[in-house]
Protein backbone atom coordinates (compact mmCIF):
# COMPACT_ATOMS: atom_id res chain seq x y z
CA UNK A 1 0.00 0.00 0.00
CA UNK A 2 2.82 2.67 0.80
CA UNK A 3 4.45 1.51 -2.19
CA UNK A 4 1.45 3.23 -4.20
CA UNK A 5 1.79 6.42 -1.75
CA UNK A 6 -1.13 5.48 -0.04
CA UNK A 7 -1.48 6.00 3.85
CA UNK A 8 -4.27 4.13 4.81
CA UNK A 9 -4.66 6.10 8.23
CA UNK A 10 -7.29 3.92 10.19
CA UNK A 11 -5.14 0.98 10.90
CA UNK A 12 -7.16 -1.23 13.31
CA UNK A 13 -7.87 -4.85 14.46
CA UNK A 14 -11.28 -4.56 12.71
CA UNK A 15 -9.91 -3.54 9.16
CA UNK A 16 -7.91 -6.36 8.87
CA UNK A 17 -9.40 -9.78 8.16
CA UNK A 18 -8.06 -13.47 7.69
CA UNK A 19 -8.35 -14.17 3.89
CA UNK A 20 -9.62 -17.73 4.63
CA UNK A 21 -12.26 -18.69 7.46
CA UNK A 22 -10.56 -22.56 7.32
CA UNK A 23 -9.57 -24.05 10.46
CA UNK A 24 -8.25 -26.69 12.74
CA UNK A 25 -9.16 -27.67 16.25
CA UNK A 26 -6.22 -27.99 18.59
CA UNK A 27 -5.38 -29.01 22.12
CA UNK A 28 -5.54 -25.81 24.17
CA UNK A 29 -3.08 -26.65 26.69
CA UNK A 30 -4.46 -24.01 29.40
CA UNK A 31 -7.41 -26.20 29.46
CA UNK A 32 -5.48 -29.38 30.21
CA UNK A 33 -7.64 -30.63 33.32
CA UNK A 34 -10.67 -30.69 30.98
CA UNK A 35 -12.07 -33.87 29.12
CA UNK A 36 -11.44 -33.66 25.24
CA UNK A 37 -15.17 -33.98 24.91
CA UNK A 38 -15.73 -30.43 26.60
CA UNK A 39 -16.30 -28.60 23.44
CA UNK A 40 -13.62 -25.82 25.29
CA UNK A 41 -10.89 -28.39 25.50
CA UNK A 42 -10.14 -27.48 21.67
CA UNK A 43 -9.36 -23.73 20.09
CA UNK A 44 -9.87 -23.08 17.13
CA UNK A 45 -6.13 -21.60 14.83
CA UNK A 46 -6.53 -20.42 11.27
CA UNK A 47 -4.96 -23.06 8.34
CA UNK A 48 -3.27 -19.66 6.98
CA UNK A 49 -2.18 -16.49 8.28
CA UNK A 50 -3.18 -14.87 4.99
CA UNK A 51 -4.61 -11.57 5.84
CA UNK A 52 -6.15 -8.40 4.25
CA UNK A 53 -6.64 -4.96 4.96
CA UNK A 54 -10.19 -3.59 4.12
CA UNK A 55 -12.20 0.15 4.34
CA UNK A 56 -10.25 2.46 2.43
CA UNK A 57 -12.41 5.44 3.19
CA UNK A 58 -10.20 7.26 5.11
CA UNK A 59 -7.06 6.19 3.06
CA UNK A 60 -4.92 9.30 1.50
CA UNK A 61 -2.54 10.07 -0.84
CA UNK A 62 1.03 11.04 0.52
CA UNK A 63 1.34 15.29 0.21
CA UNK A 64 3.05 17.92 2.69
CA UNK A 65 -0.04 19.23 4.61
CA UNK A 66 -1.68 16.67 6.63
CA UNK A 67 -2.05 17.68 10.02
CA UNK A 68 -5.67 16.98 10.79
CA UNK A 69 -6.73 14.45 12.67
CA UNK A 70 -6.32 10.37 11.73
CA UNK A 71 -7.00 7.10 13.01
CA UNK A 72 -9.29 5.93 15.86
CA UNK A 73 -7.98 7.03 19.15
CA UNK A 74 -6.42 3.49 20.21
CA UNK A 75 -4.07 3.34 17.19
CA UNK A 76 -3.29 7.16 16.67
CA UNK A 77 0.50 7.38 16.35
CA UNK A 78 2.03 10.43 18.81
CA UNK A 79 2.77 13.04 15.79
CA UNK A 80 -1.08 13.62 15.36
CA UNK A 81 -1.89 14.32 18.71
CA UNK A 82 0.62 16.49 19.04
CA UNK A 83 0.41 18.07 15.40
CA UNK A 84 3.75 17.74 14.25
CA UNK A 85 2.46 16.18 10.81
CA UNK A 86 1.74 13.25 9.55
CA UNK A 87 3.00 10.50 6.59
CA UNK A 88 3.04 6.77 6.30
CA UNK A 89 5.02 6.02 9.65
CA UNK A 90 1.42 6.88 11.26
CA UNK A 91 0.44 3.58 10.06
CA UNK A 92 3.44 1.50 11.10
CA UNK A 93 2.34 2.54 14.60
CA UNK A 94 -1.05 1.70 14.34
CA UNK A 95 0.75 -1.75 13.32
CA UNK A 96 2.65 -1.36 17.12
CA UNK A 97 -0.27 -0.84 18.39
CA UNK A 98 -2.72 -4.31 16.98
CA UNK A 99 0.52 -6.43 17.61
CA UNK A 100 0.36 -5.63 21.41
CA UNK A 101 -3.04 -6.13 21.21
CA UNK A 102 -2.58 -9.62 19.67
CA UNK A 103 -0.40 -10.56 21.79
CA UNK A 104 -2.64 -9.42 25.23
CA UNK A 105 -5.82 -9.26 24.00
CA UNK A 106 -6.85 -6.03 24.91
CA UNK A 107 -5.96 -2.45 23.39
CA UNK A 108 -2.81 -0.81 24.30
CA UNK A 109 -3.60 2.52 25.32
CA UNK A 110 -7.28 2.56 25.97
CA UNK A 111 -7.92 6.34 26.47
CA UNK A 112 -10.37 8.53 24.57
CA UNK A 113 -8.24 12.12 26.05
CA UNK A 114 -4.97 13.59 24.65
CA UNK A 115 -3.06 14.38 27.67
CA UNK A 116 -3.98 10.61 29.63
CA UNK A 117 -2.87 9.03 26.10
CA UNK A 118 0.34 10.65 25.97
CA UNK A 119 0.82 10.07 29.57
CA UNK A 120 0.27 6.29 29.19
CA UNK A 121 2.79 6.19 25.82
CA UNK A 122 5.34 7.89 28.58
CA UNK A 123 4.56 4.52 30.69
CA UNK A 124 4.56 2.26 28.57
CA UNK A 125 7.56 3.56 26.05
CA UNK A 126 9.04 5.93 28.59
CA UNK A 127 9.49 10.46 28.08
CA UNK A 128 9.56 11.67 24.64
CA UNK A 129 12.51 13.32 22.94
CA UNK A 130 12.43 16.80 23.42
CA UNK A 131 13.53 18.07 20.02
CA UNK A 132 9.62 16.52 19.62
CA UNK A 133 8.51 18.81 22.20
CA UNK A 134 9.46 21.42 21.27
CA UNK A 135 7.73 21.40 17.81
CA UNK A 136 4.55 20.67 19.48
CA UNK A 137 1.66 23.17 17.49
CA UNK A 138 -0.80 25.67 19.81
CA UNK A 139 -3.15 23.11 20.42
CA UNK A 140 -0.62 20.23 22.51
CA UNK A 141 1.21 23.14 23.96
CA UNK A 142 -1.35 22.74 27.18
CA UNK A 143 -0.17 19.28 27.18
CA UNK A 144 3.38 20.04 28.50
CA UNK A 145 4.72 22.19 31.72
CA UNK A 146 8.45 23.22 31.61
CA UNK A 147 9.65 20.78 28.82
CA UNK A 148 8.06 17.68 30.51
CA UNK A 149 4.60 15.88 30.21
CA UNK A 150 2.13 17.84 33.03
CA UNK A 151 1.26 14.64 34.69
CA UNK A 152 -0.20 13.82 36.87
CA UNK A 153 -0.67 17.43 37.92
CA UNK A 154 -2.93 17.84 34.63
CA UNK A 155 -5.09 14.78 35.41
CA UNK A 156 -8.49 14.85 34.94
CA UNK A 157 -9.33 12.46 37.43
CA UNK A 158 -7.65 10.14 39.99
CA UNK A 159 -9.26 7.25 37.44
CA UNK A 160 -7.12 8.53 34.99
CA UNK A 161 -4.10 8.65 36.96
CA UNK A 162 -4.71 5.01 38.12
CA UNK A 163 -5.52 3.82 34.19
CA UNK A 164 -1.87 4.90 33.46
CA UNK A 165 -0.28 3.96 36.72
CA UNK A 166 -1.45 0.31 36.36
CA UNK A 167 0.59 0.10 33.17
CA UNK A 168 3.90 -2.17 32.75
CA UNK A 169 7.03 -1.23 30.40
CA UNK A 170 6.57 -2.63 27.02
CA UNK A 171 8.91 -5.39 27.44
CA UNK A 172 6.85 -6.38 31.17
CA UNK A 173 3.61 -6.84 29.69
CA UNK A 174 5.41 -8.41 26.38
CA UNK A 175 6.31 -10.96 28.71
CA UNK A 176 3.85 -11.75 30.60
CA UNK A 177 2.30 -13.33 27.44
CA UNK A 178 4.53 -14.28 24.93
CA UNK A 179 6.34 -17.80 26.75
CA UNK A 180 8.70 -17.71 23.64
CA UNK A 181 10.06 -14.96 21.09
CA UNK A 182 9.46 -12.61 23.37
CA UNK A 183 13.16 -11.21 22.77
CA UNK A 184 12.17 -10.70 19.18
CA UNK A 185 8.51 -9.65 19.31
CA UNK A 186 10.37 -6.74 21.91
CA UNK A 187 12.48 -5.73 19.40
CA UNK A 188 10.08 -5.35 16.82
CA UNK A 189 7.69 -3.48 18.35
CA UNK A 190 10.42 -1.39 19.92
CA UNK A 191 11.02 -0.20 16.20
CA UNK A 192 7.54 0.11 15.10
CA UNK A 193 6.42 1.66 18.21
CA UNK A 194 9.37 4.36 18.42
CA UNK A 195 7.65 8.18 19.32
CA UNK A 196 9.70 9.94 16.37
CA UNK A 197 8.11 8.84 13.11
CA UNK A 198 11.39 9.38 11.29
CA UNK A 199 13.25 6.46 13.44
CA UNK A 200 10.33 4.42 13.13
CA UNK A 201 10.84 1.01 11.67
CA UNK A 202 9.92 1.68 8.17
CA UNK A 203 11.31 -1.66 6.08
CA UNK A 204 8.80 -3.80 4.56
CA UNK A 205 6.73 -5.97 7.80
CA UNK A 206 7.39 -9.02 5.34
CA UNK A 207 10.37 -8.78 4.94
CA UNK A 208 11.72 -8.66 8.40
CA UNK A 209 12.79 -12.36 9.23
CA UNK A 210 10.50 -14.96 11.18
CA UNK A 211 7.90 -11.83 11.70
CA UNK A 212 5.04 -14.82 10.64
CA UNK A 213 6.66 -17.13 13.22
CA UNK A 214 6.46 -14.42 15.51
CA UNK A 215 2.87 -13.14 15.34
CA UNK A 216 1.82 -16.64 14.80
CA UNK A 217 3.48 -17.61 18.34
CA UNK A 218 2.21 -14.57 20.15
CA UNK A 219 -1.50 -14.70 18.86
CA UNK A 220 -2.72 -17.80 19.26
CA UNK A 221 -4.84 -17.72 22.11
CA UNK A 222 -6.02 -14.59 20.44
CA UNK A 223 -7.31 -16.03 17.38
CA UNK A 224 -8.37 -19.04 19.55
CA UNK A 225 -10.95 -16.76 21.27
CA UNK A 226 -11.73 -14.69 18.37
CA UNK A 227 -12.59 -17.72 16.49
CA UNK A 228 -14.27 -19.81 19.12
Amino acid sequence: MHDLHMIHTDLKPENILLVSSDYVKVPDYKNSTRSPKDSSYYKRVPKSSAIKVIDFGSTTYERQDQNYIVSTRHYRAPEVILGLGWSYPCDVWSVGCILVELCTGEALFQTHENLEHLAMMERVLGPFPQHMLKRVDRHAEKYFRRGRLDWPEGAASRESIKAVSKLPRLQNLVMQHVDHSAGDLIHLLQGLLRYDPLDRLTEKLSDIPSLQEIILGCCEEWTGLAMG
